[in-house]
């Protein structure tokens, strides 16, 4: 976004000179040093009339093009300048699995998580934020940034029926740690999101993606969804929407508690909408950031243009004022 302001606003003032010129314009029919020709010839003299308008006209604009040049118009732009290195970057990992549609929490489980990061996410302003979500697999949506807009629409259209489900966790972190681990920040780590137990073969087992990332100086916060019992899940759907029927809750405790543990992290279990909030609240407070930001101005002068402008138009009140002196002599 471009901004625009005065450097010297005070020359401004210089326009309250135009206010006797312009009595002095309305008050007096002649100029001294210009004939008027006769009005025997009035016919043949008419077109001289818009010369001797754009004579008056022309000192006015030479004077406001200077006195605008002098007051040095700019436009600029805000940037801000962030020390990386003193920074926290946070990859969130969440499982987008079939089931995070289950009714424990309110409307269900993806629409609280949702509501929840994002207000998460504006509480870090200062820091770098990444998305990846795992299902079967994982996939990177947005990479660590300062634009944290992109992050926070890219969670807010998450879509659990978009791919074949399944629950990944070892790929979702293993995928998080591969985003994060080149970060030069001073603390990295990921927030890990799963309402279920790691349920496909030949893919990357959870703690030896913890290995990866404990090897990488990475701490990994790790969060369980769901109420401990039974809660009515997503079994299938049909035109009408989801089927759901009542299902125990499954969530693989110990190997989510023993990842936090390898990595410096800690382990959650969030059951309801408000202990997910308080889960989220804990980490911004073990999380926190000493990022001085400082504003950069980027600044272009326009003080050339008007400078132009008066020149050029001194210009044409030279060549008019000899035009009409070979039309009077």
């Amino acid at each position: 976004m471009f901004n625009f302001e005065f450097y010297t606003p005070w020359f401004l003032a210089l326009f309250a000179l135009f206010i006797p010129l312009i009595i002095k314009d309305i008050s007096t029919r002649k100029r001294k040093g210009i004939k008027v020709p006769a009005v025997t010839n009035m016919d043949s003299n008419k077109g001289i009339l818009p010369v001797l308008f754009l004579l008056k006209l022309s000192k006015y604009i030479i004077l406001s093009g200077l006195i605008i040049a002098m007051a040095r118009p700019r436009t600029f732009t805000i940037s801000q300048d962030r020390d990386e290195t003193k920074g926290i970057d946070v990859m969130l990992a969440v499982d987008v699995s079939f089931s995070m549609f289950a009714k424990d929490f309110d409307p269900d489980r993806l629409s609280v998580l949702k509501k929840i990061a994002v207000d998460f996410i504006k509480k870090r302003p200062n820091d770098r934020i990444g998305l990846v979500t795992y299902k079967m697999e994982a996939f990177p949506k947005i990479p660590l940034t300062f634009d944290h807009d992109a992050v926070i629409n890219e969670l807010e259209n998450i879509d659990p029926l978009e791919l074949q489900d399944g629950t990944a966790v070892g790929e979702g972190l293993a995928v998080a740690v591969n985003h994060i681990k080149d970060s030069k920040a001073k603390s990295k780590i990921i927030i890990l999101m799963t309402d279920g137990v790691s349920n496909i073969v030949n893919v990357m087992p959870p703690l030896v993606a913890a290995e990866l990332a404990k090897n990488n100086n990475i701490k990994v916060y790790t969060i369980g969804i769901g109420t401990n019992g039974f809660a009515m899940m997503p079994v299938n759907a049909d035109e009408f929407g989801l089927i759901y029927q009542e299902m125990p809750v499954t969530i693989d405790e110990a190997t989510l508690r023993e990842i936090a543990q390898n990595t410096g992290g800690k382990y959650f279990r969030a059951t309801s909408n408000s202990s997910l909030e308080e889960v989220y609240n804990e980490i911004n407070q073990l999380e926190k950031s000493d990022v001085k930001v400082s504003n950069m101005y980027h600044y272009e002068e326009l003080f050339k243009i008007f400078l132009w402008i008066a020149l050029g138009m001194l210009l044409f009140d030279a060549i008019l004022r000899w035009v009409l002196y070979k039309f009077l002599s």
